[in-house]
């Protein structure tokens, strides 16, 4: 079923949008975009779950292919397909085909002279397919939430023409699934435009070595950008849970830590404690891995006396530009706060990059 829809008129309050805010799920410790583990936990607990996902955008769109909302039978809802201007109505729709047990194609378009009241640049045009969470789907996420566990790229495919929806994992057996991650990004599956893929990559991972008072900024920060955050540091009355509260502590050395943590292309490794005992051992595993991010801090000094080092470890002097020291965007950062964002600013920016 297709609907289409222009974007609806501010209004006095009375409508879906209104409720937006009350209806969203408490916080609880999981990662908001983890919205397929949402669908299975509520769906665990015998709660009705319709699964909302943008499969196509046309011009100016705050939310990517890909971006899924979970709605509950009682109405709360997590996630996002939009800045908030069609939130309420596919909450509303979703409300719907829970009840009915049927999937909705919908599409929503905006005028250019209600792009900037609606929080769009320009124009645009969104489409949603929202889909009841059969149990027939819930085994298909079970299976995707297991591969995303063992760090396997995995997708959802998604047929727009019956809302139904398959996961392939990308060591699959034939080669249509291998085709299905020629990209990186979600989107439609080569020229079928009615197959949407949702591609979802491992969890991003940061490695920070050293619990120092930049850590404290930095780990919180990381882990709201997304990043799983792992603090690694023997010094006891340094790595302490008062400290470093709901972060993952590693207290081992960090030659033994990183070389057992399957270091790969969505992990980063960032190095505080101006310690070579420390730090040059973590930045070797570092090295010797395809992380897609390391970083230092210290001066450009400091710097220098690690390149020479590293070099004397056997490290070449190309490999050894792979690290970004001193740490972080330039951005004249001053205070432990400031340099946690600059660092942080850099490695989304790698992360982009070949993302």
């Amino acid at each position: 079923m297709s609907l289409v829809y222009e974007i609806p008129e501010a209004g006095d309050g009375a409508g879906p949008e209104a409720t937006l805010d009350q209806n969203r799920s408490e916080p609880d410790g999981r990662d908001p975009d983890d919205i397929v583990g949402r669908v299975l936990d509520w769906k665990n607990a015998g709660h009705g779950v319709a699964l909302a996902t943008v499969v196509a955008t046309w011009g100016s769109s705050p939310r990517p292919m890909g971006g899924q909302l979970a709605v509950r039978e009682d109405g709360a809802f997590e996630g996002s397909v939009s800045g908030g201007c069609i939130e309420g109505d596919v909450v509303t729709e979703a409300l719907t085909a829970i009840r009915q047990g049927s999937f909705k194609l919908l599409e929503y378009g905006v005028s250019d002279e209600d792009a900037w009241r609606v929080g769009l640049a320009c124009g645009g045009t969104v489409k949603v397919l929202v889909t009841p969470v059969s149990m027939d789907l819930v085994e298909q996420l079970k299976i995707l939430q297991e591969a995303r566990s063992e760090r396997r790229p995995a997708a959802l495919v998604l047929d727009l023409g019956n809302g139904e929806g398959r996961v392939v994992l990308k060591d699959g057996d034939t080669a249509d699934d291998a085709d299905l991650f020629t990209r990186e990004r979600s989107g439609p599956a080569g020229d079928d435009p009615g197959v949407f893929v949702c591609r979802f990559q491992p969890a991003l991972r940061l490695f920070i070595v050293g619990a120092v008072h930049i850590a404290q900024f930095l780990a919180p920060l990381a882990a709201r950008l997304g990043f799983e955050v792992t603090i690694v540091d023997p010094r006891d009355s340094w790595a302490t849970a008062e400290r470093f509260p709901d972060t993952d502590l590693d207290r081992r050395w960090p030659s033994t830590a990183l070389a057992e943590a399957g270091l790969d292309q969505r992990t980063a490794v960032i190095t505080l404690c101006h310690d070579p005992k420390l730090d040059d051992p973590a930045l070797l595993e570092a090295l010797n891995s395809d992380v897609f991010y390391i970083g230092s801090l210290g001066s450009t000094r400091t710097h220098a006396k690690r390149r020479q080092r590293l070099l004397d470890e056997g490290v070449s002097a190309a490999a050894f530009e792979r690290i970004h020291g001193p740490l972080g965007l330039d951005i004249g950062a001053e205070t432990p706060a400031e340099i946690a964002l600059s660092a942080m600013a850099e490695v989304v920016s790698a992360l982009r990059r070949i993302d």
